[in-house]
Parts: structure tokens; sequence; C-alpha cells
């Protein structure tokens, strides 16, 4: 049987590259459709991001969401966007994972996440929207442990409330599972555990689709998410479907 893995692709951002509108972003474009060619079916979902400049953070407060403007963790590198891969295995998984240009770029890294399941619509819109669920990484669940299945229960409470702008998502293993892939002077480098040495991970994800900026905040303020964890909501490019 084989397994969905979440690439989260990090890299050093350059502003004119993240751009959409600029030349830099359609050259690095070519790159990753250089790597959809030789990937093939093997990607089965993915979205490329708005700079994370742009983006929004939000947790869940006392009686109001906190919403904060740019990305959940701070730090030098950050994801610039992500795939979904169909592998039978993690090394299968690594093997393609290592031939994504983030992996090869200067600062850049691959962090590699199984699944415990996946969903994306046919083709990101321009009304579509990322929201990264993070959670504190000591406090990442076991699929199936009763924590778990409370979580999943709120989470379908959620689905039933919005399923008509809910465009895709899954959750992911423990931080434990994660690895890490680099490749340095043509070599593969595989390091257990997330790319980020941050308290927080992310531990799942939506599609959602929303008018404006407003919208989706309206939106990722009420995806269930524990205590000391939170939403990172980032606007997805329109890659012409």
């Amino acid at each position: 049987m084989n397994m969905y893995y979440l690439a989260l692709l990090y890299w050093r951002e350059d502003p004119v590259t993240a751009d959409p509108e600029t030349a830099e972003f359609a050259e690095d474009v070519a790159r990753y459709a250089a790597f959809d060619e030789v990937a093939g079916a093997a990607i089965v979902g993915g979205a490329a991001l708005y700079p994370a400049g742009e983006a929004v953070s939000v947790r869940h407060g006392a009686t109001d969401p906190i919403v904060t403007d740019g990305p959940f963790v701070e730090a030098a590198e950050v994801i610039g966007g992500i795939m979904v891969l169909d592998r039978d295995n993690l090394d299968d998984a690594l093997e393609l994972a290592a031939q994504i240009p983030a992996a090869g770029d200067a600062g850049g890294a691959v962090e590699l996440w199984p699944m415990v399941d996946y969903r994306q619509d046919e083709g990101a819109q321009a009304d579509w929207w990322l929201a990264l669920l993070f959670e504190p990484r000591d406090m990442t669940l076991d699929p199936g442990s009763a924590e778990w299945n409370r979580g999943v229960e709120e989470h379908v409470v959620f689905g039933e409330k919005h399923g008509g702008v809910i465009r895709g998502g899954g959750a992911l293993h423990p931080a434990v599972a994660a690895t890490t892939v680099r490749v340095r002077d043509g070599q593969m480098v595989v390091t257990d555990g997330p790319f980020a040495e941050s308290a927080e991970v992310v531990n799942g994800l939506y599609y959602l689709a929303a008018a404006d900026r407003d919208g989706a905040v309206t939106l990722a303020a009420q995806i269930p998410v524990g205590d000391k964890g939170g939403i990172e909501l980032r606007r997805v490019v329109d890659m012409g479907g």
C-alpha cells in the first residue's frame, strides 16, 4: 500500500524570486516544472505560495482569535511551497524529495512527513488559501490514540460546517516521524526530525477558498488546534490550472 508524504519546501526567501509577477519567479517555476516531468504521477498535490511576508498567523485567544502578520514561526528559512508525494516507502520518498530543487538550494531543505490522509481538489485557483496547522513538537499525537480521535471529531464538525469552502487537507504523523533531506555538493544528506528547530511544527493542513484575506482569516480562526498551537495562513499562487 502506497503512502502519501508531505514535502515542505524550505528556502531563504528572495523578495524578487518569491513575487509571482516577476520573471525570476517564472524561472523558478521552470525548475519545478522539470522536476514535475521526472516525478510524474508520484506528485499527487501541492501548491506554490505567495511570499512569507504576506502570511498571517492565527492563534485561539481566550475570547477572540489573535491575528498577527507574518509566518507562525520566525526563522531565516521559510516555507515557499508544498508537494504531496505518493511513494511505496520512506526510502523511495526521500530519493524523490532529494530531486526537488529546494533540497539543493543554498539554505534550502525538504521536510518530509508521512501523512495519515490527504485530499486536494483539482487545480489550485485564485481564491485558494493554505492553512498550515502548527502544534508544539512534543504534543503531536499518535494516529488512533484517544486524544487523536477526539481531535478528529472536532475536525469533522469543522468540515460539516465549512465543507463548501474546504478544497482539501490532510493530517500528519507525529514529529518523530519527520525526516529532512538536503543535497550538498551533489550528495543527499538525510537527518531525522523536522528541518525547523522551533518548538512548533506543522501537524496538518487545509486548503480553503476565500475571496480575500479577511474571509480566509475568519475561516482559519475556526480550525481546531491545541491551546498552544495555531495556524499559518498563506495565499496560494494560481498556476493556471
